[in-house]
């Protein structure tokens, strides 16, 4: 049994404060926000994002930051917005040996930084392990079988965190490419709201397809110029997540996308959904990215004139089949310089 503290109260805080509890943990969730701490106390369960799934007792919840000071093992599990403020609290009340874990996927806005790279910035000298994979809360929670990656520079900090969350219903692989994986989990969210458009305007199975398809080759894309393997985007966190992120309705992302689709403006379909829609905020930072490595990312680009230009999601979808005719192999055009 270990001591674990689960940073955040969203909807996978919660699944795996339960999931770690389940199985013999003493588990700590703090939330930052007084109310919604009392709120799950009163009711028993988060009933905004995981109704029915009872938060037992034993778990201690709190609003003290304090709570990470006697833990084994602190996951993180804010938005990529709070990422920073929240390892800057936790740092000063950490003990030494304590490893840290990542559950978010997103960048911070304006660093362009992966998440472990902000919690490390904050929390220097401690191992930072990305958690990422399929991994959709409603089903952690409720003991649905699922399969994913722990990856980090140090191998001891992801096999420890491989064999002190894996359970009969939550298998971890662990991975050395924590930048693959990290992009991985980031990107999959932009092309999961561009799917969930091409659901809201009817485009079809052979639309969301493509979609996906060339999504993932402009994360894989990126990623390789960032120093990653390429074999991760072939793998749990690459298309594994990004396939239950574009098809599934337990994601926000995609039902933010149908809802921009729908011919809903992108502000008020993120104010619908009631919940951080990461795939929005990492749409332009993954578009500044991408010119600054000098990468092509078409998707990621028409996205992000969408989002942020108004520009109607139709005429985003005519320029990207109206773009010049080239080999699926991107060795060719590659070399070519095109």
């Amino acid at each position: 049994m270990s001591k674990i503290t689960i940073l955040g109260t969203g909807g996978f805080g919660t699944s795996l404060a339960v999931m770690c509890q389940r199985f013999g943990h003493d588990v700590t969730l703090w939330g930052k926000f007084p109310e919604e701490i009392a709120e799950i106390r009163r009711n028993g369960e988060n009933k905004k994002l995981l109704p029915g799934v009872p938060v037992e007792p034993s778990i201690e919840l709190t609003t003290e930051i304090s709570a990470v000071s006697g833990a084994d093992c602190v996951l993180f599990a804010v938005p990529s917005f709070a990422v920073r403020e929240t390892a800057k609290a936790a740092a000063p009340c950490l003990k030494a040996g304590t490893v840290l874990a990542n559950v978010g996927k997103g960048l911070e806005k304006g660093s362009h930084k992966r998440l472990s790279e902000v919690i490390a910035e904050e929390v220097p000298g401690f191992d930072v392990v990305a958690l990422s994979g399929p991994s959709h809360a409603e089903e952690v929670a409720r003991g649905v079988p699922t399969t994913v990656v722990a990856a980090c520079e140090s191998r001891a900090a992801a096999e420890y965190v491989q064999e002190t969350l894996s359970n009969p219903t939550f298998r971890i692989y662990v991975s050395d490419d924590v930048i693959g994986v990290e992009l991985s989990g980031a990107l999959k969210n932009i092309i999961a709201v561009c799917a969930g458009i091409c659901d809201g305007m009817n485009l079809g199975d052979n639309a969301r397809a493509a979609l996906i398809t060339r999504g993932l080759a402009e994360i894989s894309r990126l990623g390789v110029a960032m120093g990653a393997n390429p074999s991760t985007f072939a793998g749990l966190a690459g298309v594994g997540d990004l396939i239950v992120t574009c098809t599934s309705m337990h994601s926000r992302n995609h039902r933010a996308g149908i809802l921009i689709g729908q011919g809903v403006p992108p502000d008020e379909a993120v104010r619908r959904i009631g919940m951080t829609v990461e795939g929005c905020i990492a749409a332009q930072t993954a578009w500044e990215f991408s010119r600054e490595k000098c990468v092509s990312m078409p998707i990621v680009e028409q996205l992000h004139l969408v989002l942020t230009q108004g520009k109607d999601p139709k005429q985003a979808v005519a320029d990207l089949m109206g773009r010049p005719s080239r080999h699926e192999d991107e060795r060719v055009w590659l070399e070519a310089g095109e």
